[in-house]
């Protein structure tokens, strides 16, 4: 073949140019690299008949000699040649994406069917390298590049089918996995209410069996307190649970009890619920008789001996069972004092339907109901920790937060830290809120109180 003078070509240059560029815009846009595709090569016989549209689209050419003066028809049936090579050449990457998705599950028909495909193409591309060589060109050279152009974008289309199904495939696998996590989430959280519940009905406490008073030190008292808190939050949740199926506004149940408190998050509101019952039940925390008003109490000296003997009897004891047998005791008066003072009557009426419960409780009596038993389990810790802290020789005493104060770490403990550690926490620390349960110190010794810190809605005076 003669060589093609430059200007002999200039008419047909910026066509030809155009053409390229578009076949091989088309195959960067296609970004296809060995993929596992997504649809599963079908039946043989629609194996065939892709084959048929392929060589129909790229057919072996009728041998026509291009006069080597034309330059002209020379250029164009280059062009043709070229769009019919990128054209094979993108039928082979549909096919081979179509072998490797029947790998997977193995599908050994399909895997046959596009190996077939492939071996097509190929005996194709061979067939236009020997066109090429032996200056076979097509004669309908305007036809030739239009159904190149179809067989390409037949064969991007495809590949991106096969593309779209294989996300479709990683998503519903992406959406078992969900499913499954979802179930052990479940499963674990179930076992954590279990061993809670568990936990919370124990009446036994980590300490030496043959503990004495002179041998009582701060990790005793934290070990109590530990179990108190847990008994407290406890009951929290049961009230919270009650008030839900009697279609409380919990919004407007916690803004009663703190208001102006902007919350992290929605279920913090629990914490307002918290802070209420910690601070009924820890009123008069600091007295020696606590809320018994009318009980008579030894000497100072004689003071310890007996609130570590009515911590030692009750340590061990089941709440109700201790009441039912002793309703006459101190703490069964105990018990009365604080269900009559943390139960509200309108409470009680929302979550029992009356107030027959608080009637036998004022006569003396006690309610056999799991609400009831749940309050008395809350109330022998809280009681436990009062005999234990006047025990000690100086006893230890009780402190809580202002409102707007700094937060220090010295005297507190965030029960929310891990909102403050958000991107959506301020710059600035924010101040205490409120006190969820309060302090503790013994001697040298500081008990940290649990604080919620949150910015507040209204300004404090400090």
């Amino acid at each position: 073949m003669d060589s093609v003078k430059p200007s002999a070509v200039t008419p047909r240059k910026s066509k030809f140019a155009r053409t390229v560029a578009k076949v091989l815009h088309l195959r960067a846009a296609s970004g296809i690299a060995p993929v596992d595709g997504v649809q599963k090569v079908v039946a043989q016989e629609k194996v065939k008949d892709d084959k048929h549209r392929h060589k129909s689209a790229a057919s072996r050419p009728q041998s026509f000699d291009i006069n080597d003066n034309d330059e002209h028809e020379k250029s164009l049936a280059l062009e043709v040649l070229i769009a019919k090579l990128f054209a094979s050449l993108s039928s082979v990457k549909a096919a081979y994406a179509q072998l490797q998705y029947a790998q997977s599950p193995y599908d050994a028909d399909g895997i046959q069917g596009a190996d077939h495909l492939v071996v097509s193409e190929l005996k194709n591309l061979s067939d236009l390298k020997q066109c090429y060589i032996k200056k076979q060109f097509d004669p309908s050279p305007d036809i030739s590049l239009v159904l190149a152009d179809i067989q390409e974008q037949k064969s991007l289309s495809k590949i991106y089918e096969i593309m779209g199904k294989k996300l479709e495939s990683q998503l519903r696998l992406k959406e078992s996995e969900i499913m499954y996590l979802r179930e052990k989430m479940e499963e674990s959280n179930r076992q954590n209410r279990l061993l809670e519940k568990r936990l919370n009905q124990s009446g036994h406490l980590s300490m030496p069996g043959n503990l004495r008073q002179s041998g009582l030190s701060p990790s005793h008292f934290i070990t109590v307190l530990r179990h108190t808190d847990k008994s407290i939050r406890s009951f929290v949740k049961l009230i919270i649970d009650e008030m839900k199926s009697a279609g409380w506004d919990l919004d407007a149940a916690a803004k009663s009890i703190v208001s102006d408190v902007a919350y992290w998050r929605a279920d913090d509101k629990c914490f307002a619920f918290e802070s209420f019952v910690s601070r009924e039940m820890f009123d008069g925390f600091h007295l020696p008789n606590f809320s018994l008003q009318e009980e008579s109490l030894p000497e100072k000296k004689n003071q310890q001996q007996l609130f570590f003997r009515r911590f030692t009897e009750l340590k061990s004891a089941k709440a109700t069972e201790y009441i039912a047998q002793k309703p006459k005791s101190t703490f069964a008066k105990f018990c009365r004092a604080k269900y009559l003072q943390l139960i509200h009557p309108q409470m009680e009426t929302s979550f029992l339907g009356n107030l027959s419960q608080r009637s036998l409780v004022n006569s003396g009596e006690f309610p056999d109901n799991s609400f009831f038993a749940t309050f008395v389990e809350m109330a022998r810790r809280v009681w436990l920790l009062h005999c234990l802290a006047f025990s000690f020789d100086p006893e230890a005493s009780i402190f809580q937060v202002r409102r707007g104060c700094r937060f220090s770490e010295v005297y507190m403990e965030c029960v929310a830290e891990d909102a403050l550690l958000s991107e959506n926490a301020p710059e600035a620390d924010p101040p205490v809120a409120f006190t969820v349960v309060p302090g503790f110190r013994i001697g040298k010794t500081v008990i940290q109180c649990q604080v919620y810190l949150s910015q507040l809605h209204t300004k404090v005076n400090r």
